[in-house]
């Protein structure tokens, strides 16, 4: 099974253009998985019930065959298939980076813990590509536990991570992404080409991932 996303090309992408018009969405048949591709993927995926990474896994390839839903991640495999928390733990503790809690914990129930129980493939495969394109130490102090904002990118449905405001990481995302203005609570937000999103609250940074890039 060949995963489609932005930037492929050849067979596989006419094929998941071909399968996304059957639903209506009118793409150019051109092998070349370009912006309205990825647009018209998304939007199918929250159709189905599926992650919205606008990435064609084995899971949406299977809705865009059959017509039905997964059940919200990508057939496990994909980029919306949901890690447990040492599977995520594993991931970034071979790319160096760190993670704490003030309750010394990882219960995703505990407001005091940061666990990473039901995060997103896409956020920590992000997360570890911000860190080697960053070439900065990365701290996390906030995954997938209780007690932030609700909504449907949120870290309860394990599509944000926080991580300490150190000046190298800092720099790097003011310098490196657009500044796209105030979030509703005030927080400076920077977009990245990526899709993702990075908002600087007062004692960090808060990360929306829509893609495994940076």
């Amino acid at each position: 099974m060949v995963t489609v996303r932005s930037g492929s090309s050849g067979s596989a992408a006419k094929a998941a253009q071909v399968q996304l018009n059957k639903y209506g969405h009118g793409l150019t048949v051109d092998g070349a998985f370009g912006a309205k591709s990825v647009d018209a993927t998304r939007k199918f995926q929250s159709s189905k019930g599926l992650a919205a990474d606008g990435i064609i896994g084995s899971g949406t390839w299977k809705a865009l065959i059959t017509g039905s839903g997964s059940g919200g991640s990508d057939g496990g495999t994909g980029s919306g298939a949901k890690l447990t928390h040492s599977q995520a733990a594993s991931m970034f503790r071979a790319a160096g980076i760190a993670w704490s809690s003030s309750g010394n914990c990882s219960n995703r129930n505990v407001r005091t813990c940061t666990s990473f129980e039901q995060i997103r493939r896409v956020t920590a495969e992000g997360t570890v590509a911000l860190k080697k394109a960053s070439r900065c130490s990365l701290h996390l102090t906030g995954g997938t536990e209780t007690g932030h904002a609700g909504g449907t990118y949120s870290h309860w449905n394990g599509y944000k991570v926080d991580f300490r405001p150190d000046s190298c990481i800092s720099n790097y995302i003011t310098g490196t992404f657009t500044y796209i203005g105030k979030r509703g609570d005030g927080a400076k937000q920077y977009k990245a080409a990526s899709g993702n999103v990075y908002a600087r609250e007062s004692n960090h940074w808060d990360v929306t991932f829509h893609s495994c890039g940076c």
